[in-house]
Parts: C-alpha cells; structure tokens; sequence
C-alpha cells in the first residue's frame, strides 16, 4: 500500500525556502496584529498568506464587488466588468508574475483579492463623493466644521484596510486578523500618503515610509494592466469607440503586427478585439516580468546578493520601486492610458454614471444624517458602541431629535460610521435604499 505524505503547514513553509527565490516574502515570517486560535499542527494544511487568501473568499465585502461598477454599470447587461471580476483578472495577472519572478503566490493572490474590498457603490464616483462629502465641500450635505476638521478623509485604499481590520466581523477580534504583509499589499496597491487623515485602525506593521514589498507591488502593477485593457475592451464592447480608432496607438500597433494575419483577416469584429486584449496582456507582462528581472539581477550583481539573508538585509536598510514596465514600454502605456480615459472614462454613459453617484450617495448620506432613524438597526447599535450613548430606538419618543442635535451630529464617528456604511454597499442596494427613501411606492411601503 502507498503511503501519502500530506503536505502539511510545516512542510509548505520548507518548501517555500527551497523553491522561491532569496527576495520572496516568506509565510514564516509573517506577523499579525492578533493571535490566532490554536490550530492542531496535523489538521493545518494552510500556510499563513494562504489562511489570509480564504479569510477574504469568505468575507462579506468580497461577496458584495459582485454588484459594484467597474467602469460601466454592471446591472444593465451581462458581460460588462464588476469590481469582482476586475477582482480576479487582477489576482490571475499577479499570479502569473509572481510565479515568473519566484515570488510567494500566495501572498500575492491574498493581496489581490482583497485590493479593493473598500470601493464604494458606482465605482470612483462614488469614492470622489464620499471624499467631497467628508471635506465639508458638498453643499447639499453640509457638516459643522469641528466635525470636518476630525473624521478625516476617504480613499478607496485606505477604505478596504479599514474592512480588514475593523469592519468583518467574522471571528472574536475586530475585522479578518490578516498578516501585515496583505495588509500593507492592501494599502499599497495604489498611491499613499503616509499623512493622510484617514481613521485607520491600526498602523503597526505598514511599513508607511517604505515601499511595499515585491510582493505588492506585483499586484499594483497587475491592477494597472488589468484595468488599462479590460477598460478597452468593455470600451469596445460598448461602442464608445472603434477598433479603427484604436489600432493607430503605438502600443495595439505592436500587437497587431505580432497577431498578423490572424488579426487583419479575421471578419469578426468580437474575435479581433479578444486577441487584441489579451496580446496586449502578453505584451505588458511579459514586458514587466523581464525588466523587473533584469533590475533584481542588476542589483545582486552590484551588491553582492546571493541569499536570503543578504537580501533581507538589503531590503531592510534600502527597499526600492523595482517591480515596473521598462523605458520603452512606459510611454507606450502612458498613451493608451490617456486614450482609454479621453474616449471611454469620459463617455457620455461614464459621466451618467458620476451623476448618478452624486445624486443617489448624497441623498443617502442627507437622510441618514438628518434622521439617524432611517438607517438599519445595525448601524445605529455600532454608533451606541463606540459613543457610549443609548440606542437611539430605545428612548421615549420626542427625545430622539435632541438626541441626535446634541450628541449625533457633532461627533465624527457617527459621519465616519455613516461613511462605511455608504461605501460597503453594492450599486444595487444603494439604488434600491435611494428609491426607499426618495420615490416611495405602495410596494417599498
């Protein structure tokens, strides 16, 4: 009878010794800002990044990218992106990067499905409006000044780092209890700013002065990619414009002529446009993948850099930007990045869209803020826990109002925890509570 060895938590660590290269991040090493509860050590087939992986499959905020926009609304046709699908794409480009480099898959893949768990509805419309909303600069949801000058600001990034360590509420500590590693590869998948006023709620483990590992970097590259071309994609899928108008940019002008003729006599419009998406996929990949090598190899070369050890000790005193596109390749993205946003960002059925968030989240947010009574049960019990102060539904009725003037509205958590609420919802949902609230029918009584 054959014997099977099972590949347990111990085993996979070893095996990431042996098998990635000396500047990956290892599982091992990582540090969480709770313990975790005691796991038999024969039962633990996880390692640490990939326990972090299947706490964001299984949260709430995952679940909902289902029903937010990417770019185009994704409830009025089929085949338009969601955040979540933007979701995967991301965590399949990373993977394959990661992989290419010997980087830890694991860890990337974690970072990529949790990169945008804090996107608001209506995609970064909706961001753009929390953030006016929280600068006291929307005029149809004024805010008393001492209350702007504390909640702070609102930026997606930081927003989906708040889900993680506060908002999921799935185990005894507040949020998911990730590594820092994912928590800084959170953060870090778009621009930071070390200053932000921003409510996060723990700092340790950041790295906020520091570039992100390799790690996380992959994934912010990943999502720039994958943005870019299923951007265009959908952009041509929905007519905003032409492959015609396309073909002419120095980067699809490349792709075409590696295709051929498989692309200049193919009569499908669809099949020309799907290999010219994922060409453009290969093209960027590839592109990244080789020159981040050749800077790594650059550096071990002049540093002396052969193991582990000295590469931890160099990351430790001087961390850089190395995971990019090469010379040749930046100005070529930089140009159909200024395309997609000229013909498909600024579509007339895009801006529809930035009105729509403006309309519906500020008529949200001026409901809930005038009349706290109108939100879910939930919300309200969150803001009795942090504040201190009664249940709003459990006071006799007529000194709810005093209630909410005295101590509702000049308390900044209560805006912030209006923003979460605001910024956790599907389109969906925030349409439908819009509609509640704005158009009542017999049915929504």
């Amino acid at each position: 009878m054959t014997t099977v060895s099972l590949r347990l938590r111990s085993v996979l660590e070893a095996q990431e010794e042996t098998l990635l290269a000396p500047y990956a991040t290892l599982s091992r090493d990582a540090t969480r800002r709770h313990p975790l509860d005691a796991t038999n050590p024969e039962e633990d087939f996880r390692t640490q990044f990939a326990r972090d992986r299947d706490r964001i499959l299984h949260a709430r905020a995952f679940r909902r990218l289902k029903h937010k926009t990417q770019v185009y609304v994704p409830h009025t046709a089929d085949h338009p992106r969601t955040r979540l699908t933007h979701t995967l794409e991301v965590a399949q480009l990373a993977r394959t990067m990661a992989r290419a480099l010997g980087l830890n898959e694991d860890l990337t893949e974690a970072i990529a499905l949790g990169h945008d768990l804090g996107h608001t509805p209506f995609g970064h419309s909706g961001e753009k409006v929390l953030a006016r909303i929280l600068a006291g600069k929307e005029p149809s949801c004024p805010l008393p000044a001492s209350v702007v000058g504390e909640v702070g600001t609102f930026k997606h990034n930081y927003h989906s780092l708040r889900v993680v360590d506060l908002l999921e509420q799935r185990y005894p500590t507040p949020g998911l209890n990730l590594t820092d590693p994912v928590r800084e590869g959170i953060l870090k998948h778009t621009s930071w700013n070390p200053d932000l006023p921003f409510p996060l709620p723990d700092r340790e483990g950041l790295r906020l002065h520091q570039p992100c590992h390799l790690e996380g970097q992959v994934v912010a590259l990943a999502d720039e990619i994958a943005q870019q071309t299923h951007d265009l994609e959908d952009g041509l899928a929905n007519e905003a414009v032409s492959l015609s108008a396309v073909e002419p940019l120095g980067l699809v002008a490349q792709a075409i002529e590696i295709l051929g003729d498989r692309y200049r006599q193919e009569r499908s419009a669809f099949r020309r446009a799907a290999a010219l998406q994922r060409t453009l996929i290969h093209l960027l990949v590839t592109d990244a993948v080789r020159h981040t090598a050749r800077q790594l190899g650059e550096l071990a070369a002049t540093f002396g850099l052969g193991d582990r050890a000295s590469w931890q000790r160099f990351w430790a005193a001087s961390p850089r930007e190395l995971v990019a596109f090469s010379p040749h390749m930046q100005p070529l993205f930089a140009e159909l990045k200024a395309f997609i946003y000229q013909f498909i960002i600024n579509h007339q059925e895009v801006n529809l869209q930035d009105h729509r968030a403006q309309l519906v989240l500020t008529g949200l947010f001026r409901a809930y803020y005038s009349n706290p009574l109108t939100l879910p049960p939930y919300v309200l019990l969150r803001f009795s826990e942090v504040s201190g102060r009664p249940y709003l539904r459990d006071l006799p009725h007529g000194q709810a109002q005093e209630e909410v003037t005295t101590h509702y509205h000049p308390d900044p958590r209560f805006v912030r925890i209006l923003v979460d609420h605001l910024a956790g919802m599907s389109d969906r949902f925030a349409l439908s509570e819009f509609e509640k609230l704005y158009h009542p029918t017999v049915g929504s009584w």
